[in-house]
């Protein structure tokens, strides 16, 4: 292991922050031309790549027996009259989040540069690679700072470049998506921000180590349930809580694959680690106040998200796999909440494991929901499992058909994947709480995620069932209607990354409609049997090489942190027990 003075990893720490800033600056001024988006993709593909290397070097670097402190430490005053601190800084709590972070940006790089995106009005992809830089600079800023205005500032960086992802390279109803994203986001922020005021006027610094470290002193009781209530409720909105949460189902619906994946990949994770890196340490009075509120809140979730999530697969109820992952997310983070909510380093661990666990898997996820679309046009999940135009992958893209149910069993929490860990810890937190917590309802809140747990089974494996393995090709007879453009029984031409779905183009002839031959067009759409007769689906495409490329270390992480958690927990815990001193005292 590399052992690295602050003075070499300070300034690698403060390059892979700022990187993709200046990137997108120098995106912004570049002239525009034939080759300019070419270009744009190429760069965006760099410098993301740049600053993954720039993070597993600190990763590298990282002081494991001091994974309690902020190490690659750059403290400078930046607003003196204010006590205001540009003040990075990296702990066995961020620097997860931080690797996590790059790697989908990379990802989501590639993604646009493999299949650039039209977005509304011509907006060409230049745009969408700057937005994505933006959003990294913003999201690493907000997991590095350690001055509470710091972090907020970096927290509402994230948002306008999100909103204009949504609102131009989205889907259907993406204006109203992106208008509610950005309300409920910005009315969270507002509440948040008084109660940093509070905190830092109170105690009279905004210095996240240094309010840390005071475990609360200099705090009232009242003060620090006002604070835990403002601060709370600003970062429930980001996670989403329920019930702030009615703003996710729409944004991950209409947003296109890159916005979708970093949403939940990466967004949702600044709610979570904001209560475990400022709320717990700085007013564990108050979060102590909160605790039982919270459990409920998150246990509700749990069950919320997952009935919505079967209501969203039964047959005829006109379900979108993307929102159905959005919905899943609810309950996920519900978990998240949950092990919080314990105030017990196995519930707090279990959560912070819960989170980059539900980064990869989800992340995952709806970068395969991306390709199924690609290939049939549709998210819908009775139009891809319907008779005559079903997706079955498993028969039609065999190696796309297993990545995906390999992912479901592993969101649904299979043992020895990344899905596991997470919830288990955070359930046996709730089994025996932090003390001065009322046992009898947190082992409520345990039943009730448990229930929850069989729910996300039910309704994933439900998917699996009938966008992967659905009614053989063989057993649906053919009629006329299936000879159609766009038919039930026709293989739509690809869908955009906004959602539209194109007509299929091929049609039978009429020669085959007179005789009643079973023939398929060039571009492998299906036409009219004689009746009574089967008609076989061609198969669709499966992954290509480049999409095996995308897609595939993503399931390895999925496998590692499955079956190695010690390599996540070593990190997280020390700077646990240090945030958790002050709980219960």
């Amino acid at each position: 292991m590399l052992t690295l003075t602050d003075s070499v990893t300070a300034p690698l720490l403060a390059a892979v922050v700022t990187l993709p800033l200046l990137a997108a600056v120098v995106l912004l001024v570049l002239p525009r031309g034939p080759e300019s988006t070419r270009t744009a993709g190429r760069i965006g593909v760099a410098v993301t790549g740049a600053v993954l290397v720039g993070t597993l070097l600190l990763a590298a670097a990282f002081d494991r027996g001091a994974a309690d402190r902020p190490q690659a430490v750059t403290d400078v005053a930046w607003v003196p009259a204010f006590g205001v601190r540009l003040h990075l800084g990296v702990d066995g709590i961020s620097l997860p989040l931080l690797v996590l972070t790059a790697l989908l940006c990379l990802l989501c790089a590639v993604h646009v540069l493999r299949r650039p995106p039209a977005g509304e009005g011509g907006a060409g992809p230049r745009g969408l690679v700057v937005l994505l830089l933006v959003l990294e600079t913003g999201t690493l800023a907000t997991f590095a700072a350690l001055d509470l205005i710091l972090f907020f500032l970096a927290f509402e960086t994230v948002l306008i470049p999100m909103y204009f992802v949504i609102s131009r390279w989205g889907g259907a109803e993406r204006a109203a998506a992106a208008w509610k994203f950005v309300l409920y986001t910005l009315l969270g922020s507002v509440v948040m921000l008084l109660g940093f005021l509070l905190v830092g006027l109170q105690a009279g610094t905004f210095d996240m180590v240094v309010l840390a470290e005071a475990h609360g002193d200099g705090l009232s009781r009242t003060t620090q349930i006002l604070a835990v209530l403002a601060i709370g409720i600003g970062l429930a909105v980001k996670t989403p809580m329920w019930p702030l949460h009615s703003w996710l189902p729409d944004a991950h619906t209409a947003a296109p694959t890159v916005g979708s994946v970093l949403l939940a990949g990466v967004l949702l994770k600044l709610g979570t680690y904001g209560l475990v890196r400022i709320v717990l340490p700085v007013a564990p009075e108050g979060i102590h106040f909160f605790a039982p509120y919270l459990a409920a809140f998150a246990v509700t979730g749990i069950i919320y998200g997952s009935l919505a999530c079967l209501a969203l697969v039964r047959a005829g109820a006109g379900g979108d796999l993307k929102r159905l992952i959005a919905y899943s997310s609810v309950g996920h983070m519900g978990f998240v909440l949950l092990g919080i909510a314990t105030l017990t380093p196995t519930g707090v661990n279990g959560a912070l494991f819960a989170n980059i666990a539900h980064g990869v898997i989800t992340a995952l996820l709806f970068l395969l929901a991306g390709a199924v679309r690609e290939r049939t046009g549709t998210t819908d999940l009775d139009r891809l499992a319907e008779h005559g135009g079903g997706a079955r992958l498993y028969g039609r893209a065999p190696r796309l058909g297993a990545l995906l149910a390999f992912t479901a069993v592993a969101s649904l929490g299979l043992p020895g994947l990344a899905g596991f860990w997470g919830e288990l810890l955070a359930m046996l937190g709730a089994f025996n709480p932090a003390e001065g917590l009322s046992r009898p309802v947190f082992v409520v809140c345990l039943a009730l995620a448990g229930l929850g747990t069989l729910l996300t089974a039910a309704y994933l494996l439900q998917v699996v069932r009938r966008v992967c393995a659905g009614t053989p090709p063989d057993a649906a007879p053919a009629t006329a209607d299936d000879a159609r453009p766009g038919a039930h029984g026709a293989t739509p031409a690809p869908a955009t990354d906004a959602g539209t779905i194109p007509a299929a183009t091929g049609t039978a002839s009429g020669a085959a409609a007179a005789t009643g031959a079973a023939t398929a067009t060039a571009t492998g759409t299906a036409t009219a049997a004689p009746p009574g007769e089967a008609v076989r689906q061609p198969d669709l495409p499966d992954l290509h090489r480049d999409e095996s490329a995308l897609l595939l270390p993503l399931a390895a992480l999925t496998l590692l942190i499955g079956l190695w958690p010690a390599l996540l927990l070593r990190l997280t815990d020390p700077a646990v027990q240090l945030l958790l001193e002050g709980v219960g005292r």
